[in-house]
């Protein structure tokens, strides 16, 4: 994990000041449900209540989606990343999409 890069849903940093905008970034990466996976998830929805395969599915999903987005803007050379947003699709049936993205920018500290 790139912990050089500063992550926000925001427009603004308090406490920093933009100095240079540098353009999109973003990370995708598409999952599919394993067979075995998709069974025992059907049969949890048959008692309801949280499927922890599929949340843990998600969050290893939106991790590494993450991840290659902060790798993206740290190719570029930026030191921060604003409005950051998730996006996911499903891709065809059992297939998803998910997209973190955000405006890569270079900030300095207001002393």
């Amino acid at each position: 994990m790139n912990h050089s890069v500063i992550i926000t849903t925001s427009s603004v940093l308090e406490g920093f000041r933009i100095t240079k905008q540098l353009g999109l970034v973003r990370g995708i990466t598409v999952r599919s449900r394993s067979l075995l996976g998709n069974m025992a998830g059907g049969f949890m929805t048959l008692f309801g209540g949280k499927s922890a395969i599929y949340t843990q599915l998600c969050e290893k999903t939106r991790e590494e989606a993450l991840q290659l987005m902060i790798q993206h803007g740290s190719e570029i050379g930026c030191n921060a990343i604003i409005n950051m947003r998730y996006d996911a699709n499903e891709v065809m049936n059992g297939v998803t999409e998910v997209l973190a993205y955000g405006t890569a920018v270079m900030v300095e500290k207001i002393d």
